[in-house]
């Protein structure tokens, strides 16, 4: 039986305060990645960032502006993964850069990272901690997107 293969579609949120972003990492794991999750089908990309900050720490959340698609490509368990990440500003009642929000999730933790030192902490995707600072800066307007797919080949 061939494997499906998929293209997840996730929604990821930029929250910065102070110079530090807001990130989530799985416990145990490398890598970094922004609060966010899978866009429920029929569910508008907007809301989706919402009800995931919702669901993982507990707060309200606000999408803001839409800043870019990334498309994005790693391996997980010895597997190829493609996903597509729709970047959103948010805000949150309750957040404060001075300590660690609250995972309602076993599996997660959120912290803040300085924004000048996300290449450290292995945010992925690595595009994305490039384009953070520029967009935070206000020197660079939104780019609509941004890929980690080698040019010349396939994932696949």
């Amino acid at each position: 039986m061939k494997r499906e293969r998929i293209i997840e579609t996730l929604v990821r949120g930029v929250c910065a305060k102070r110079g530090q972003l807001l990130v989530c990492q799985s416990k145990g794991a490398a890598n970094t990645y922004l609060p966010g999750g899978h866009v429920e089908f029929g569910e508008r990309a907007e809301y989706s960032l919402e009800r995931e900050i919702q669901e993982e720490m507990g707060l309200t959340a606000k999408a803001g502006r839409f800043l870019a698609a990334v498309e994005h490509t790693y391996l997980r368990k010895g597997r190829i993964s493609c996903e597509i990440n729709l970047i959103f500003e948010f805000t949150a009642r309750g957040l404060s850069s001075r300590c660690s929000p609250p995972s309602c999730e076993d599996y997660i933790e959120f912290f803040w990272a300085p924004v000048s030192g996300l290449r450290r902490h292995n945010l992925e995707p690595e595009a994305l901690c490039r384009l953070i600072p520029l967009w935070l800066k206000g020197t660079c307007r939104p780019v609509r997107w941004a890929s980690t797919y080698d040019k010349k080949k396939s994932p696949a």
